[in-house]
């Protein structure tokens, strides 16, 4: 061995000496191969498949398949922006707010609109303005058929946004004084809850609109609604969900009907909670608070041990309630907080849950029994599919 050394020291030298290196004979010669790029396409999204934002600074909001807990794409979702699905599967739509210089310069709002297989970058559709939040996915819907979309504006004041899906384009601002929130309303426009304690239903027609009111039918001061509320598109339902946790469905139309109230609590043979001080119950809490299963019309939410205006706390049990029994059917324990939740809309109903450390969960939610753990999936809300 130490011979060999020698000798291929020996011929490197006597290379350098002569101005090059002498190639040893063994040595094999290493041809550069061309890379090639290729793009590989998605199906269009699934019932199964759930979409998380990352949260503050991320680069998108990355796609999930429930069933394999695995990673299958990301959308271009940046800080500022909210996200729906075309009903139809074949695009997205991110609402967003971006700046010439990163975070400052000329500021430009667009609605973006991203092939759903492809996940590349179609068109953008410029707005004159939309307000800059994130973590709730009623600031930017579209209509049942997918030709429209609402998008809640606060620029100079609280207004909607018309944007023509098919041509693609800005059609007009709505003012709407004292109210957000909004819940698409088929053959009419759309609705939008209040301060007032009012739901407010927008009639478009044309280059006008007609604006009517429910009674009041809950007190914003004493006991708010969680923003995060849920519509069923079959049904044309929505459900409402107070601090406190009393539970409101109504129906959808020119002229909302919205139920009595009833409590999670007392449907899970428990004392309903209030708001005096000090007084320890069971409350609802997170930032996405419930989730609702729509094929068996089944509303999961956040509940944990604490006293009124603890609505930010993350929740240490999913509660099951059946929306047709008013019955809490089913109660599923936590190892720790998590403070947003949706369920899949398929018959497999995978919970799906995520923390303050951007990991996510997926749970059965027939058994309880947890499916996978993904880290870093994400902190941001949660969107899913609805069927049609």
């Amino acid at each position: 061995m130490t011979l060999v050394r020698s000798k291929l020291a020996s011929m490197l030298l006597a290379g350098v000496m002569a101005g090059s290196v002498a190639t040893p004979a063994f040595a094999q010669t290493v041809v550069a191969e061309a890379e090639e790029a290729t793009v590989n396409t998605l199906e269009p999204p699934k019932t199964g498949w759930f979409f998380v934002k990352n949260g503050w600074g991320s680069a998108g909001s990355s796609i999930f398949d429930s069933a394999t807990g695995k990673m299958i794409g990301m959308i271009a979702t940046g800080r500022d922006s909210d996200m729906a699905i075309d009903p139809s599967g074949k695009a997205y739509y991110v609402a967003e707010t971006i700046w010439t210089k990163g975070n400052r310069g000329t500021r430009q709002d667009l609605v973006a609109v991203y092939d759903s297989r492809t996940l590349k970058l179609l068109t953008e559709i410029p707005t004159p303005g939309r307000l800059i939040i994130g973590g709730l996915k009623t600031n930017f819907v579209l209509s049942d058929d997918g030709r429209t979309a609402y998008d809640y504006n606060f620029d100079p004041a609280s207004s909607v946004n018309v944007i023509d899906l098919v041509k693609r384009k800005f059609v007009r601002a709505i003012e709407l004084p004292g109210c957000a929130n909004l819940i698409p309303n088929p053959g009419i426009g759309f609705s939008s809850l209040c301060a007032d304690g009012t739901l407010a239903t927008i009639a478009v027609k044309g280059g006008t609109q007609d604006i009517t009111r429910t009674e009041q039918f809950f007190d914003a001061a004493v006991d708010p609604i969680f923003a995060n509320f849920a519509y069923d598109r079959k049904k044309k339902q929505a459900v409402f969900l107070s601090y406190t946790g009393m539970v409101r469905i109504a129906a959808i139309s020119a002229k909302p009907d919205v139920g009595e109230p009833f409590s999670i609590q007392q449907a899970a043979d428990l004392r309903a909670a209030d708001t005096k001080p000090l007084d320890i119950a069971w409350y609802p809490g997170g930032s996405q608070v419930m989730a609702l299963h729509r094929p068996s019309s089944t509303l999961y939410v956040l509940m944990h041990m604490g006293e009124y205006w603890t609505h930010k706390e993350g929740g240490k049990e999913i509660w099951a309630l059946d929306l047709a029994a008013k019955k809490v059917i089913k109660r599923i324990p936590l190892k720790e907080p998590v403070h947003n939740i949706e369920i899949t809309q398929d018959d497999a109903a995978m919970i799906i849950v995520t923390d303050r450390k951007n990991n996510a969960t997926v749970i059965d939610a027939k058994t309880g029994e947890i499916k996978h753990s993904i880290e870093n999936a994400g902190g941001g809300h949660i969107t899913v599919v609805e069927p049609m």
